[in-house]
């Protein structure tokens, strides 16, 4: 180990969310054995979020073969084998697929206008044509794809954000895969997490103080609360505090230890925002904080809002988009909603079978 890191002593040890920005791969697509995705544990702190050795982990890269397929309108689920497992690949058809049937058309007619010469449309349709066989797998073919991963219904699946089919007629493609999986594996996934002392140390203070926070609301079962509820849950983070080293210097006045408490409890309540756990309905002097997950008024506005407008000509066929949602939130309920809040509820209605992603980021009713 380098000097000036520390090791989590126990792979099972999660790390603060405050410090994942800190890990590279946190920020990259993993390429992890199905195997090990289907076995990481997900995150007890944000939903969606799965640690394999400690490293956290919500997008990965599976180079596959298609063992079985089902096809319905609006997307296809490929089951993918690398060699170690099966897990299921959520793949959405693009707008280019409603567009299917018409390409002979369109070509006949521009090929009258334009005999023997360049034709854009033609050529268009010939890209479509190919774009389309490269997203429309047969049992026995190669597929990768990237995404996020997630659990639906009890099943870990990845929702693919990019998926093509491979042409490897030599599997030269795959032998480089097999060969640059496990020094990955050598080289970053199974090495422990890192951290340097002095990055944990500045915030450390204030992740324990959003837990703290989190785990009385959970606790109490709240759904509202004031500052002044929670100020005294924070005061023994104040007192423990290291005082800094003795010095020949004179000592300089600093804040004291009620104004370091009110300091923290509102750099935590900020961060709880961020974050989308709370959210101020109103905002006046008496400070009341709503928890977003357990509001039922905010989870009846966005039903009602996503009922309605899922009538329209305009969101029928894909649904209302999260940013409309969370505009039409705002209006009827309260203009202080975050899109960070907006989405913990389309994810807890959506776990609920309340609603249902009918694709990146739109919704509509089950």
């Amino acid at each position: 180990m380098r000097p000036g890191f520390f090791v989590l002593a126990d792979p099972m040890d999660e790390p603060s969310s405050m410090l994942w920005g800190l890990d590279p791969i946190f920020s990259a697509f993993a390429r992890l054995y199905v195997k090990d995705i289907l076995q990481m544990r997900e995150s007890s702190q944000v939903p969606g979020i799965y640690f394999y050795n400690s490293h956290p982990i919500y997008k990965v890269d599976v180079l596959g073969t298609v063992v079985y397929k089902r096809e319905r309108e609006d997307f296809f689920i490929y089951g993918v084998d690398d060699g170690t497992g099966v897990i299921n690949c959520m793949c959405w058809k693009t707008d280019q697929w409603t567009e299917e049937g018409n390409p002979g058309k369109s070509e006949t007619k521009s090929t009258d206008g334009a005999q023997g010469g360049f034709n854009p449309v033609t050529e268009m349709n010939r890209l479509r044509r190919a774009q389309q066989s490269r997203c429309r797998l047969e049992i026995g073919e190669l597929l990768r794809v990237r995404g996020p991963v997630q659990t639906f219904r009890q099943q870990r699946e990845i929702k693919a954000s990019t998926y093509y089919k491979v042409n490897d007629p030599v599997m030269a493609l795959q032998i480089e895969w097999m060969m640059e999986v496990p020094q990955l594996y050598r080289q970053c996934y199974d090495k422990p997490l890192q951290l340097q002392p002095n990055a944990t140390g500045a915030i450390s203070c204030l992740s324990q103080a959003t837990d703290i926070i989190k785990g009385f609301i959970k606790e109490k079962a709240l759904t509202r609360f004031r500052p002044y509820d929670v100020l005294d849950l924070l005061q023994p983070l104040v007192s423990s505090r290291p005082k800094p080293a003795s010095t020949n210097q004179e000592p300089v006045a600093g804040p004291s230890a009620c104004q370091q408490l009110r300091q923290l409890l509102k750099e935590a309540l900020q961060l709880l925002q961020d974050e989308g756990t709370v959210f101020r309905k109103l905002k006046s002097q008496d400070e009341v904080y709503h928890v977003t997950e357990q509001d039922k008024d905010l989870l009846i506005a966005v039903k009602d809002v996503i009922r309605a407008d899922s009538k329209r000509e305009k969101y029928a066929e894909k649904g209302c988009h999260i940013l409309h949602i969370l505009s039409a939130v705002r209006q009827r309920y309260s203009p202080n909603v975050s899109k960070a809040a907006m989405e913990l509820v389309l994810k807890s209605l959506e776990d609920n079978s309340d609603i249902i992603c009918t694709s990146d980021n739109h919704y509509t009713m089950f």
